[in-house]
């Protein structure tokens, strides 16, 4: 499957039907290799986070609802529009026949995790594709690893490729203008500043716990950079006022024709690698929000990918909240 040609590998495209007669309301990416990926016992970044995922949303209203695709890989050129290709090359060269390699003190390489990280990125590509090209307008990219803390020339933090940023490139690239990446994990998304600072066509939105992993303050200044920083045991009150005050007027402004999300669930409650206290409520009224800024710009188009997220009960209710916002 080739991530450029996007409708490949859907299911019902097949038996001579038109898939887009009955348009379901969700494309749903992920594959096979994404849940092979693992780094060891223990690790909170472990394959049951999708498993999890797929048996919340296939056991809610949003089950049925859904356009199920397998996710192709992104070719290295895609992968070099963001980082140093010496990076995309070494990472790929780097996984193991057996075993790991350690990255970081927290990230980790199996035998399977570069091909893993090919196709979370190329699912996010593929999901520009549908939204560019008449398919679902929402994406979700059920992948891991995931990629927000991914630099232009570092992989960190369970991240190898900046999976969002990959997909922001890419449609770019596709002739769009103007973009906006919404990152909600509780851990600051610096890769994706990194490579985005003083880019003006792409407006990137983080909240987020700090201080906290990995301890960026803020963007640097940049005017396309909106960060809402927020105290230990700030709840939802304080994620919405920040969400209000500081993303909707930024994105009003910016006028994206496609809207990018960083969908981490680590902020909840129940998460325990932070403090921020969100509830499932939090995430479908954030969702809502997303929806209508990008009903106003955008087409409705909104393309998610899964970040964080490590209490397992709730990372799967946050993520059907969300998506409910977003799409009901």
């Amino acid at each position: 499957m080739q991530c450029q040609r996007p409708f490949d590998g859907f299911v019902g495209a097949a038996h001579g039907r038109d898939i887009f007669a009955r348009m379901p309301d969700l494309l749903w990416l992920t594959h096979e290799y994404c849940g092979l990926h693992e780094m060891g016992a223990g690790h909170p970044e472990s394959p049951a986070r999708l498993q999890a995922v797929e048996q919340a949303v296939a056991g809610s209203a949003l089950g049925p609802r859904r356009l199920m695709a397998e996710a192709g890989p992104a070719a290295p050129e895609m992968l070099a529009r963001v980082h140093d290709p010496r990076l995309v090359e070494g990472l790929l060269k780097a996984a193991p026949k057996s075993g790991y390699v350690q990255l970081d003190a927290d990230t980790t390489m199996n035998p399977h995790t570069a091909e893993a990280a090919l196709r979370a990125a190329g699912a996010a590509v593929q999901a520009v594709d549908s939204a560019l090209g008449g398919g679902p307008a929402v994406s979700f990219c059920a992948v891991r690893p995931p990629g927000h803390h991914a630099e232009r020339a570092t992989p960190m933090g369970f991240c190898l490729f900046d999976n969002v940023a990959v997909a922001a490139a890419h449609a770019l690239e596709r002739g769009l203008s103007r973009v906006a990446i919404l990152d909600f994990d509780v851990h600051y998304g610096n890769g994706t500043v990194d490579i985005f600072r003083g880019d003006d066509r792409v407006l990137v939105c983080n909240t987020y716990q700090y201080p906290l992993y990995p301890f960026w303050a803020d963007g640097g200044g940049a005017a396309n950079i909106v960060d809402a920083p927020l105290h230990p045991r700030s709840g939802g009150k304080e994620f919405r006022e920040a969400v209000s005050a500081l993303w909707q007027p930024a994105v009003a402004r910016h006028r994206p024709e496609l809207i990018l999300v960083s969908a981490g669930f680590d902020a909840h409650r129940d998460d325990p690698l932070a403090h921020l206290e969100l509830l499932e409520d939090d995430y479908r009224w954030v969702g809502a929000n997303i929806r209508d800024w990008a009903e106003a710009s955008a087409g409705g188009r909104v393309v998610a990918a899964l970040e964080g997220g490590y209490a397992l009960r709730a990372l799967g209710a946050s993520v059907v909240a969300f998506l409910e916002g977003t799409i009901l």
